[in-house]
């Protein structure tokens, strides 16, 4: 690469060999710059691969079969893990039932207002699974 003349008295910008193309601050000389297609940190991160957050999702999303009373239904891992949890809760865990009572709250945002939404049905569950868990709690302390 030579850089030749300034193209103008108070311009910075050097110009290339061929003359048309403007060398300077933000502006690297064309023959060192990325190719189309050509990565930037070749040995970086591969196309298509994914991060753990990704990976989460994934694993978390996945279908898998559970039997409940005879019967057997898909359902995600996700929703199997908390139904194990609550499972726990409602026997002897108390772990598990403490961990099942703030993710509620959690979710719920702590008040019983939120709530609100539910039907009759909804509302005598969530009550009915409240006291469960505080009652086996209570159980378990004293």
């Amino acid at each position: 690469m030579t850089k030749t003349k300034r193209s103008g008295a108070n311009s910075k910008a050097l110009k290339t060999a061929t003359g048309d193309y403007p060398v300077g601050y933000c502006k690297p000389p064309e023959h060192t710059q990325f190719k189309p297609g050509q990565s930037g940190y070749p040995r970086g991160r591969k196309k298509g691969s994914k991060n753990e957050a990704t990976i989460w999702r994934g694993v978390l999303s996945k279908r898998i079969s559970i039997r409940e009373g005879g019967k057997t239904r898909k359902v995600s891992v996700l929703e199997a893990m908390i139904l194990k949890y609550i499972e726990r809760a409602l026997s002897d865990d108390v772990k598990a039932a403490t961990f099942v009572l703030n993710r509620i709250r959690l979710v719920e945002g702590n008040t019983p207002d939120e709530t609100e939404g539910f039907d009759q049905d909804d509302q005598a569950v969530y009550e009915s699974l409240v006291r469960r868990i505080e009652a086996n709690l209570k159980s378990k302390r004293g």
